[in-house]
C-alpha cells in the first residue's frame, strides 16, 4: 500500500461536474492499493497517516499530528505504476478494483475522511501547505 500525503490549506475532488469531496486545512491522501494488501496493512497505514507530526506547533516546528483537521482520500492506482522498463508504465502491481475498493473505504473510515469517486476519472485540486508532501509505503 502506497500513499502520497500532502498537507493542504484546502483540497477538493470532482467527478464529472460534481464536487464529491472538499476540505479545509488538513491532509490530502492519494492512496494506491497493491496486490496482497490486507485489512491489517490498511489500518496500520491509516494510523500512521493520522499520527504523522507534520503540522506546526506554537513554535513553528512540525510537531503536531492531524488532530481535528480534515482529511480527503483519493484512490489512485497509478501510484503503483512501474516505469522501469520502457516509457509506458505497467500497473500490474495494483490491486483489482473489487479487492481495492473495500480497503479504500476501510482506510477512509479509519481516518473519518471524505473521499473521491472510486474508479472514476477525477479532477483533484489542492493548495499545498508548506509545501509538505510525504510518500509512505507499507507491505503486508
Amino acid at each position: 500500500m502506497r500513499a502520497v500525503v500532502q498537507r493542504v490549506s484546502r483540497a477538493a475532488v470532482r467527478a464529472g461536474s460534481e464536487t464529491v469531496g472538499s476540505i479545509g486545512p488538513g491532509l490530502l491522501v492519494l492512496l494506491g492499493i497493491a496486490h496482497g494488501d490486507d485489512e491489517a496493512t490498511c489500518d496500520r497505514l491509516a494510523d500512521k497517516v493520522g499520527a504523522l507530526r507534520i503540522f506546526e506547533d506554537a513554535d513553528g516546528r512540525m510537531n503536531e499530528p492531524l488532530g481535528e483537521r480534515e482529511v480527503l482520500v483519493v484512490s489512485q492506482f497509478t501510484l503503483l505504476g512501474d516505469a522501469r522498463k520502457g516509457n509506458r508504465p505497467s500497473f500490474v502491481g495494483a490491486a483489482r478494483p473489487e479487492d481495492a475498493e473495500p480497503l479504500y473505504e476501510q482506510f477512509r473510515a479509519r481516518l473519518g475522511a471524505q473521499g473521491g469517486a472510486f474508479g472514476e476519472h477525477m479532477e483533484v485540486e489542492l493548495v499545498n501547505d508548506g509545501p509538505v508532501t510525504l510518500v509512505l509505503e507499507l507491505s503486508p
